[in-house]
């Protein structure tokens, strides 16, 4: 099986991205494009087959392509994003996916961005919040029933996605802000609480073995290396400015 790491250019207009929880700030296109182009070479370095999408005209938020499909072993999603303006991404995602996997697609009213769905073992979290709703969700849950998945349904507070607060970063084991999402709803697994510092801190990209983890968060990073993880430190501040993270630039999935 190959790994494979869908990852999408960034647009010149990201300046202009959808901001939720975080005020605006200047970005700087081009000191994002190297931190964007060394994350590409993190995944590529843990084993991935990248492969780049162009960046499509006048869609600042594209760069986020996690928000646009779900891929599972056996088919991919195609999501619904919340933001009106973010719909034009998914069918460019979907021209890619479709070399892969069969395609099944949320409808209207359901919203769902993939930021919001955590997907541990046969179980996806799946995060009610500004982005994703009840339809969305209810939908998504009729489509993977059929292959023995489930689907738990999670509210957020204070944070844009269910990932945002809560992210898996070994077998069992996931990384959480328990400020931002209830820790009960997580009990059967192993958590690491995130540095109380270090507020948007529990989006991790565990890759195998590895964890991609930005740089940015320091004292985090030493709790994840003091439980034994091979933490992969990449610098994403001008994306974070975006909201952006680990998870959200990339889809990675296993293929024959």
């Amino acid at each position: 099986m190959r790994t494979i790491a869908v990852t999408r250019e960034l647009n010149a207009g990201i300046g202009n991205c959808e901001l939720t929880f975080l005020p605006r700030s200047e970005i700087d296109f081009g000191r994002a494009q190297q931190q964007h182009q060394d994350y590409q070479s993190a995944l590529a370095s843990l084993g991935c087959e990248t492969v780049v999408i162009p960046a499509p005209s006048g869609l600042a938020d594209s760069v986020f392509i996690e928000d646009t499909a779900l891929v599972l072993d056996d088919f991919a999603v195609m999501l619904r994003p919340g933001v009106a303006s973010r719909r034009p991404e998914v069918a460019g995602v979907a021209e890619v996916l479709r070399q892969y996997k069969l395609l099944k697609a949320i409808e209207a009213p359901g919203t769902v961005d993939g930021g919001d769905l955590l997907c541990v073992g046969s179980t996806i979290f799946a995060g009610l919040s500004t982005r994703s709703n009840q339809s969305g969700i209810r939908q998504l849950s009729n489509i993977v029933s059929d292959y023995g998945i489930t689907v738990e349904t999670v509210e957020t507070a204070k944070c844009l996605h269910l990932k945002s607060a809560v992210s898996e970063v070994a077998p069992g084991t996931l990384l959480i802000n328990p400020d931002w999402v209830s820790s009960s709803t997580f009990a059967k697994f192993e958590l690491i609480p995130i540095d109380e510092k270090e507020a948007h801190a529990a989006n991790a990209l565990r890759i195998g073995a590895d964890v991609i983890y930005p740089s940015s968060f320091p004292r985090t990073i030493d709790k994840l290396a003091r439980r034994g993880l091979n933490v992969v430190p990449v610098d994403l501040s001008e994306l974070q400015k975006a909201e952006g993270a680990v998870t959200c630039c990339s889809l990675i999935f296993s293929t024959p």
